[in-house]
């Protein structure tokens, strides 16, 4: 059975002009009016608040500076740098070693007053208890002192349960709609995030962390949704920009808000309590149009659209609808002659193996995909270990990436997808290798280098999702490339622990991964075929076709 002949004739036989939604937008009810605006005001605000539970466990669980016990000089009162603690504790550059002291000789003296005759300095042992300069985070809270990996396993579980909120909110999406689905996650974000404040175990924690965005983490991807099903082709690129810009603008905000509110359950109050108003989107927020298509309700969505274009001044003809809605039943009749079309085929796996092409495309793209949520999440991570306001360093980095994501809607189609993905990743190298390499004294030079890597790679991460679809086939494109996607969120739940690895190993360490992963991953571009001016292929022959004539 050739399907692609049976596509043809329903065509021919049944409509002279292909009607969907693309052809609505475009011709009559306007592909970015008034309503499309406000809903993507509507998904701002939620966006903004995603940044705002996705990142905040950097605040939470972040690191704070300790030294140890010193029972024999200490008492009731306890300063965290009294006047004789480099007699009794190692010292760096003013600041006290975190997990040793010297050992006592005189451990039967209870005063005040600490000479350093009382302790062997040429002998270092680990704490026995602890003294923390604050209690701001989880690590005073669970006396987590010189433990740098259990803090960071936090950001990995959390990574971990936006993996699995993934399938989920997929098929809450698609079962009961994106408005269900959005509510769904924002109910679950709410009450889980704010029951963190009653919990005083580490494990029990990590469990409420991985629930939360388990159960929460699909939000961004309804909001995303919704609003790119209803605005027009040519303003797709830019709206997903604007999205992505008012990611970043929560991220800023994040830093703000614990830099005012630096108490973890404080913040996480201030955060989540807020994220119940969003249950409320599901009356104020319309649902998607191509859902209704989907479920065959083509009386809502005839209605809707409508709204739409009242709202738009704009009119939307009767023979338009009834055209929509003949080509949404040959579409449905098209969908069930492909699915036993696909039956008969070999899986998906099969052919990527049969064909060579393809196969190296599968390999390479995911590694992208892994590489841009380790240095992307990373450099968010990490900005809070730069010399200075850690709060303004985070902000900053935050604010770099909005640059970033416009740069890449104007070069896209301008000089090309390969360039832009491959100077943003060998930018971005460039800038994590000369950072290894600057003084620790200049501030101003260390933060600008490490902001134009942040810049870098939002370029690409605006970009990768573009090259990406344009490189598989129609009839695999949204298999292949959740595959990349679902991959790449590995380096999403490594990017925590980058941290504890710098802290344990070296600790230019991240830069090193980082410059090691866009090195790499830059060069690999070069394994797949430019796409700019070609059509989108259908077949796995087309895909492979792509590139061969330049």
């Amino acid at each position: 059975m050739d399907f692609r002949k049976s596509k043809t004739s329903n065509h021919e036989n049944g409509l002279t002009k292909k009607v969907d939604l693309d052809t609505i937008l475009t011709e009559d009810i306007g592909q970015f009016g008034m309503y499309q605006l406000r809903l993507l005001m509507l998904t701002a605000l939620l966006i903004i608040f995603t940044a705002l539970f996705a990142l905040e466990f950097i605040f939470s669980a972040a690191r704070i500076n300790t030294r140890c016990l010193i029972p024999e000089c200490e008492r009731e009162a306890v300063e965290f740098s009294p006047s004789w603690i480099s007699n009794a504790v190692p010292t760096s550059e003013g600041s006290v070693d975190n997990c040793h002291r010297y050992r006592s000789v005189n451990a039967t003296a209870r005063t005040n007053d600490c000479p350093k005759e009382w302790f062997d300095r040429d002998e270092v042992v680990s704490c026995s208890d602890y003294v923390y300069e604050n209690s701001d985070t989880v690590i005073y809270h669970f006396g987590l002192a010189c433990d740098e990996w259990r803090p960071t396993f936090i950001g990995s579980v959390q990574s971990t349960g936006a993996l699995l909120a993934l399938p989920i909110t997929g098929f809450l999406s698609d079962r009961w709609g994106r408005r269900f689905a959005l509510s769904w996650n924002a109910l679950n974000i709410a009450w889980l995030g704010i029951v963190r404040y009653w919990v005083n175990n580490y494990y029990g924690f990590l469990v409420v962390e991985l629930f939360k965005t388990t159960l929460g983490g699909g939000a961004f991807s309804c909001a995303y949704i919704l609003v790119m099903e209803l605005v027009g082709p040519k303003y797709r690129v830019p709206a997903g920009a604007t999205i992505n810009t008012f990611y970043s603008i929560g991220q800023m905000l994040l830093g703000l808000m614990a830099w005012a509110i630096p108490y973890w359950k404080h913040l996480i109050l201030a955060i989540f309590v807020p994220q119940f108003l969003f249950i409320s989107y599901f009356w104020i927020m319309s649902e998607s149009v191509r859902w209704y298509m989907s479920k065959g309700r083509y009386e809502k969505a005839e209605v809707f659209l409508k709204n739409v274009a009242r709202i738009n001044k704009r009119e939307l003809s009767e023979k338009s609808l009834q055209a929509l809605r003949e080509n949404a039943e040959v579409e449905k009749r098209l969908k069930a002659l492909e699915k036993e079309y696909k039956q008969e085929q070999p899986w998906l796996i099969t052919l990527v193996f049969q064909n060579k092409v393809i196969l190296r495309r599968c390999c390479v793209s995911p590694f992208w995909w892994v590489a841009s949520a380790l240095i992307y999440y990373g450099m968010s991570i990490n900005a809070v270990n730069i010399s200075g306001n850690r709060y303004i360093n985070f902000a900053a980095a935050a604010a770099s990436e909005i640059p970033g994501y416009w740069i890449a809607v104007f070069l896209l189609d301008r000089i090309g997808r390969k360039p832009v993905l491959v100077g943003g990743y060998w930018t971005c190298a460039a800038c994590q290798l000369a950072y290894i390499f600057i003084p620790a004294g200049l501030y101003g030079a260390s933060l600008s280098v490490y902001l134009i890597g942040k810049l870098s790679i939002a370029i690409v991460m605006m970009s990768l999702y573009i090259y990406t679809a344009e490189i598989y086939p129609t009839k695999h494109r949204h298999s292949l490339l959740a595959f990349s996607s679902m991959i790449g969120r590995l380096g999403a739940i490594a990017a925590p622990l980058t941290p504890a690895l710098g802290a344990s190993i070296w600790h230019h360490f991240p830069s090193a991964l980082f410059f090691g992963f866009a090195l790499i991953a830059g060069g690999t571009v070069f394994l797949a075929p430019e796409t700019l001016g070609t059509s989108l292929p259908d077949t796995m022959e087309e895909a492979s076709a792509i590139g061969v004539d330049s």
